[in-house]
């Protein structure tokens, strides 16, 4: 949802917080303050405005809050510059954390989002995304490299992918197992699905690649799990796991989902399937501070989403559909992290974390697996595909893994354990 339908121009933030005096009073106020021009000290405002609100609203100062929201709502624009379009962004989850409304709004976001949601729209705004950025196929290829180095030799292959990527990580792989100078093994990949807006697509999905699976010559079984209230409660049973199974878990983008008191949990369950790999990418932040300090919570969410946004607007064309829909996903995020209060639900959780505390709880179950020359060559050689720009480092000192960075910051995180 583009913040402008929310506010409109006859009901603002500020205009919903405040009654007629309170306006001409905090104008007055805007106009004899150095607020009252953002562009004054030059560099970029939005953030500047952005955290002057998260500070007012953490202090509870009413009338700061008023004033920054009206000048935010004045200023931002979803289709603006990149300034505009965080100011926008931002603007809608700070005024749902004011007003105490994030948990209705995000549902509201969520409803629509999935009302809007149909396989051919999501296929394309996610191969184009491939296309122009590394974003997500860093994560594939990285993972793709060791699952294989990993399952060599093995004839009955399960792959549990616990993602958000619908299954577009798998094609290559696919093409990998079938052009083995072995006999080609039987694959079967189990899909948990966490997310309500990827469930009306899954079926679309795995026709697609159960054909895609006959086309290469691969022996294919697709399932699909769903409806779960808790992902560390994943059973065996449920999985269809089998005991003359070679098994990898996948995880991209899914551990963020889960409440951060159950991840020892989940690591737990993952480590009780015995698998041969686990494969976990995640993006490079850390949201976990809120209930402890909003402010340090809004700064690293500001941080991350800053690059984000930046990166779509030098990687894609100006007027890009695709860009547009992404942006707005990012924009439900920023609602769910800093808007909400409690947890809206297992599916909808954003409680990102780095690679660094990833690892720390990893290492209670798993033992970390390096990365082969031949995974790190295929990733050097997708990048070149790409803009000047990106590059990966591998973790340092006690992290694990190996980092992908945009402009000399890294914003993926990618990681393969064993038990």
């Amino acid at each position: 949802m583009d913040t402008s339908s929310l506010f409109s121009a006859k009901q603002t933030p500020f205009m919903i917080y405040s009654n007629q005096s309170q306006t001409n009073h905090i104008s007055s106020t805007i106009r004899s303050s150095d607020l009252s021009d953002p562009f004054a000290t030059g560099g970029k405002w939005a953030s500047r405005l952005l955290r002057e609100c998260a500070k007012a609203i953490s202090d509870k100062e009413h009338t700061k809050i008023q004033h920054l929201l009206w000048m935010l709502n004045e200023l931002a624009s979803p289709y603006g510059d990149c300034d505009q379009k965080l100011a926008s962004h931002f603007l809608q989850a700070l005024f749902c954390k004011a007003n105490e409304s994030g948990n209705r709004c995000y549902k509201t976001l969520i409803s629509v989002a999935e009302k809007n949601n149909s396989f051919d729209s999501a296929r394309k705004v996610i191969l184009m995304f491939q296309e122009v950025s590394p974003w997500t196929t860093f994560g594939h290829v990285a993972s793709n490299g060791l699952i294989l180095e990993a399952l060599e030799g093995q004839t009955k292959l399960h792959i549990i992918d616990i993602s958000n990527t619908f299954c577009t990580q798998w094609p290559t792989l696919l093409e990998s197992l079938a052009t083995r100078n072995d006999e080609t093994p039987r694959l079967k990949l189990t899909v948990v699905v966490s997310v309500a807006t990827e469930k009306a697509v899954m079926k679309e999905i795995g026709q697609r690649m159960e054909k895609f699976a006959r086309l290469m010559g691969v022996p294919f079984e697709f399932h699909v799990v769903n409806g779960l209230s808790r992902l560390w409660d994943l059973t065996k049973e449920e999985l269809g796991v089998t005991d003359d199974e070679a098994i990898a878990i996948n995880c991209v983008g899914a551990l963020r989902r889960v409440i951060v008191e159950e991840r020892g949990a989940v690591v737990r369950m993952l480590s009780g399937l015995k698998p041969k790999i686990v494969t976990i990418v995640e993006e490079e932040a850390d949201f976990t501070s809120l209930r402890e300090d909003f402010v340090k919570c809004f700064e690293e969410c500001l941080r991350f989403y800053t690059l984000f946004f930046e990166m779509l607007e030098e990687s894609f064309e100006l007027t890009s559909h695709e860009k547009l829909m992404l942006e707005r996903e990012s924009s439900r995020s920023i609602v769910r992290v800093l808007g909400c209060d409690g947890d809206v639900g297992f599916d909808e959780c954003e409680s990102r974390e780095k690679g660094n505390q990833w690892s720390e709880k990893m290492k209670e179950s798993f033992t970390p697996i390096a990365y082969s020359d031949d995974v790190l060559d295929d990733v050097k050689a997708l990048l070149k595909r790409y803009r000047a720009g990106w590059s990966m480092i591998p973790a340092q000192g006690d992290d694990n893994g190996l980092y992908l960075r945009w402009k000399e910051e890294p914003v993926v995180w990618a990681s393969a354990w064993k038990p």
